[in-house]
């Protein structure tokens, strides 16, 4: 009774700390408290499926080299947990019911990701925009007052010390012991590297983790071209910090090539250095140069941890994010095809069985979706990665508002690609509508995503902004959407034209107003999402994931 009665209390000074309030609903004396679920918790928006791929064609050594990955992987999840909330130990064994638990574990917490990060357990207030990564008491005055000349740094935390003034630590000292262990399991799998560009990612990636210093193993990444297996690991997307977007989150993919589908889209690399130039922008926004070892290949996802992992999945990846790395070499686009073939199944024609116009339905199909989906991680290398007047970047210069421009950019670049693609013929027989049919019904299902995720703003941005260019209709006798070609590729070129110069100026002010003015969800539109919901249509999918389900 005693231990329980210190556990309850510990777990009551964490929801405060958390929360960076006083007020949780907890009583710490109270030897029998458990956590509960709110009575508007929502347990049943994803939808579970099983994460297989075909691994038969792997040699020995390749299975032999996955064992360690997962473990790796499993060490991004325990850094993560603590990255968002603290250790789950703090709130997991509190909670008796199931499905409450299972919720938790899949948002990393006590807040529901795709939705808006409010909580759906007693006694905890909305999710800090900081996450963990920052004192829960500090503001961003002091912050910005802060005397600390890399208090920027993605790989670092910050912290108080014991008179109150506060600490950056870098994360190899903050989290060394899983960060060591990590390590450890890619020279592990190293050892098993059949492809030698492979192996030296793998052992210069062990040392990144122990140095923070990750741009020598994202260089040797992008020199990787016949790896039949590939992991992505480390701390890599800022989304979770939500303050102010500088601190990187640790997360996995463990990937396996698909051959056939790769070298059906090699042949497009070839087309970015005009596609650029063909941008709707002045040439002053255009004037970069993309990276000449861009690559796009397909994969089946067979792991998914930390980050990656938490609330929507992630169905294709443009990566590194650094940008001398992407001026230097250009980036590679991962399409994860058995993941995005998930999302098309069970996610994607439900919503538009309900709200897309019955004529042109049958526009949609997976091709188009997957082709969309790539092409928006292409969109992402291009455009501008440095502002104009200082040459600071884009990134820096955007703060909390550069993830969801940065996604609404590589979005509506992505559609604007597919439409000077197929004007070339190089999307073969395949019609424009199909394109644009799939693409809107796609924002429907990334809005449900919420002003929490980047993406959910990102696509609450371009509804708003369609709407109001009349690039759709809404037929108000059966809630169903049609759109209208001319006027929707007119409003994606003034789209693209709006982001890229907000980027290139590094406008910061003119983010926000964007993102305060259109990155919302109307009246309407919250009644056609609700009618999803009555529908039971899940929001996003959660995966069965592991050796086991995958036969090793």
């Amino acid at each position: 009774m005693l231990a329980r009665t210190v556990l309850a209390s510990a777990l009551t000074l964490i929801i405060a700390g958390c929360n960076n309030a006083s007020d949780s609903t907890t009583n710490a004396a109270d030897p029998s408290y458990s956590a509960k679920p709110e009575s508007t918790a929502r347990f049943d928006i994803y939808k579970q499926v099983p994460l297989t791929a075909n691994i038969d064609h792997l040699s020995n050594n390749q299975r032999k080299m996955l064992k360690p990955m997962f473990a790796a992987a499993r060490e991004m999840d325990t850094l993560f947990w603590n990255q968002s909330f603290g250790s789950p130990d703090f709130i997991m064994p509190y909670i008796s019911d199931p499905a409450a638990q299972a919720f938790t574990a899949l948002n990393y917490g006590p807040w529901d990701r795709l939705a808006n990060n409010k909580a759906f357990i007693e006694g905890f207030n909305d999710k800090p925009l900081g996450a963990k990564f920052y004192p829960a008491d500090m503001t961003k005055d002091e912050f910005e007052a802060w005397a600390e000349p890399n208090k920027a740094d993605l790989y670092s935390i910050v912290t108080r010390r014991d008179n109150g003034e506060l600490l950056l630590t870098p994360y190899s000292k903050a989290y060394r012991p899983q960060l060591e262990r990590a390590a450890e399991y890619l020279r592990e799998a190293a050892e098993y590297a059949e492809d030698a560009v492979f192996k030296d990612y793998l052992l210069l990636r062990a040392d990144a983790l122990l140095s923070d210093d990750y741009q020598p193993s994202d260089m040797r990444w992008m020199d990787m071209t016949d790896n039949m297996v590939d992991f992505v690991v480390g701390p890599i997307e800022t989304y979770e910090d939500m303050l102010f977007g500088y601190r990187a989150a640790f997360e996995a993919y463990i990937l396996i090539k698909d051959m056939e589908w790769s070298n059906k889209l090699k042949r497009f690399v070839n087309y970015l250095p005009e596609l650029q130039r063909n941008l709707p922008v002045p040439d002053e926004y255009k004037q970069e140069e993309v990276g000449g070892n861009s690559q796009l290949n397909a994969y089946d996802v067979v792991y998914y941890a930390g980050h990656s992992n938490a609330g929507s999945k992630t169905i294709a990846i443009n990566l590194p994010n650094d940008e001398e790395v992407q001026l230097s070499k250009g980036t590679r686009r991962l399409q994860l095809k058995n993941a995005m073939q998930a999302k098309f199944d069970h996610i994607l024609l439900p919503i538009a069985d309900v709200l897309i116009d019955e004529k042109q339905r049958q526009h949609i199909n997976f091709n188009a979706f997957f082709t969309n989906t790539m092409f928006h991680e292409v969109a992402h290398g291009l455009g501008i990665k440095k502002t104009l007047e200082d040459g600071d970047n884009v990134r820096t210069a955007l703060l909390e508002t550069a993830s969801a421009i940065e996604e609404g950019k590589a979005d509506i670049l992505g559609l604007y690609m597919v439409t000077q693609l197929h004007e070339k013929g190089e999307l073969g027989d395949t019609e424009l509508e199909e394109f644009y049919v799939t693409f809107m019904a796609s924002i429907f299902r990334s809005v449900r995503f919420g002003a929490a995720s980047a993406h959910g703003k990102a696509n609450m941005i371009r509804f708003n902004y369609f709407s109001e260019s009349g690039a759709f209709s809404r037929n108000p006798d059966t809630g169903t959407y049609a759109i209208d070609m001319e006027k929707m590729q007119q409003a994606m070129a003034n789209l693209s034209r709006l982001i890229l110069t907000i980027q290139g100026d590094g406008d910061l002010l003119a983010a926000q107003r964007l993102l305060a003015d259109r990155g919302v969800i109307g009246e309407q539109l919250a009644a056609d999402l609700a009618r999803l919901a009555e529908a039971n249509i899940p929001v996003d999918v959660s995966f069965e994931q592991g050796e086991k389900v995958i036969g090793l």
